[in-house]
């Protein structure tokens, strides 16, 4: 019988990156049997990085080394700010998929490129920060692994991408040379937004009003870029924890089928809402099979089924959507921002003096509309 010390715990907390752009940068300190590790999933920007370290050493009490560090994606908002934590910190492992790392197998897909050297050269130029951390890793000989599907990260699961899937999406994306048409394999890939449809959605100033339940999600998908975001899943006494960084729908529907393929359907009750609340990431029914179907009612204080936090900042007005809030709190969810303040998910942690339960985001009674 566990007790004392030895409960299992969580703490989860999400950083507000201060920037007037959103971020994600996410701590993790997890007690299991006794055995505790910390984890640090994307670091914001590079300013955040300190922001980072100093909330380790209050609130963690890390000293000189922490366990893992995970990098969804190459994206700026997410990390920069790693550079000082690896840099800072005795790391376990560094987590991280690097493009370049396979030009032997990925160049015969390429149509200007013959020699793997130069293919090589221009995808580290085409993800500088990546390239960057590997950079500090190697001169600081922390291991760099492969997080693919499978992969174990202490108790999270990585549930996306395959290395199958990954490649298509290096294919696909708009930061790597032009392709030959057949280097899909035959799959369809994911298309990135129009520029000319990504304005329209950005200049809508104008919401509709909309009755409960109803849900507005474009057809279109994120980028290839943000689909190639690392999926982490973890299942600890009964807590299902989802953390999806900017991944988009092509990655949570087949992360879905992953995790109920090899865990079982899931019962998601700590939710990270994907790409700081964008509406192109998810739709009606990635979040019905994630999270569960639409209620009849708004339920009550004490209703809630999940808690969701959306890293978001306070002057991104792009972030998080009203659709994206509304079908959230839709099915249940007790949903908070980062855009004013730190917040954090937790199970069986210490209290902290000043910190307090956060409180749900309002219901919109509006949504943007489809143009």
């Amino acid at each position: 019988m566990e007790n004392g010390m030895n409960k299992n715990s969580f703490e989860i907390d999400f950083l507000n990156v201060a920037s007037p752009k959103s971020g994600d940068a996410i701590t993790i300190k997890m007690t299991v049997n006794g055995v505790v590790r910390i984890h640090v999933v994307d670091g914001g920007f590079q300013l955040t990085g300190e922001k980072i370290c100093d909330f380790l050493e209050t609130y963690y009490g890390v000293t000189d080394k922490i366990d893992y560090v995970v990098v969804t994606h190459n994206d700026g908002d997410h990390a920069g700010g790693l550079r000082a934590v690896l840099e800072k910190y005795e790391v376990g492992a560094l987590y991280m998929l690097r493009p370049w790392v396979y030009a032997d197998e990925l160049i015969d897909g390429f149509k200007r490129w013959r020699i793997p050297e130069n293919l090589e050269k221009e995808l580290r130029s085409a993800y500088p920060n990546l390239d960057a951390l590997e950079k500090i890793a190697l001169e600081k000989g922390i291991e760099i692994k492969e997080p693919f599907q499978g992969t174990s990260i202490g108790e999270f699961t990585v549930l996306w991408p395959s290395k199958d899937d990954y490649f298509e999406l290096i294919y696909d994306s708009d930061k790597t040379p032009e392709v030959h048409e057949d280097a899909y394999d035959g799959v369809e890939a994911v298309k990135v937004a129009s520029e000319a449809y990504s304005k329209l959605l950005d200049s809508a100033q104008a919401y509709i009003s909309a009755k409960w339940g109803v849900e507005l999600f474009p057809k279109k998908d994120t980028s290839a870029e943000n689909n190639m975001s690392i999926i982490q899943y973890a299942k600890l006494d009964g807590k299902e924890i989802l953390l999806t960084g900017d991944a988009g729908k092509k990655a949570l529907s087949s992360a879905y089928n992953y995790v109920t393929e090899r865990f079982g359907s899931p019962k998601i009750t700590h939710f990270q809402v994907p790409h700081h609340g964008s509406r192109n990431n998810v739709d009606t029914q990635i979040l019905d099979s994630w999270l569960g179907k639409v209620l009849d009612a708004m339920p009550g204080k004490d209703e809630t089924l999940f808690s969701a936090i959306v890293c978001a900042s306070k002057k991104d007005k792009k972030h998080p959507r009203k659709t994206v809030i509304r079908a959230i709190i839709h099915r249940g969810g007790h949903i908070g921002s980062t855009e004013e303040s730190n917040k954090r998910f937790q199970y069986n942690a210490p209290k902290r003096e000043g910190w307090s339960a956060y409180p749900s985001m309002q219901y919109p009674t509006q949504c943007e509309p489809l143009n």
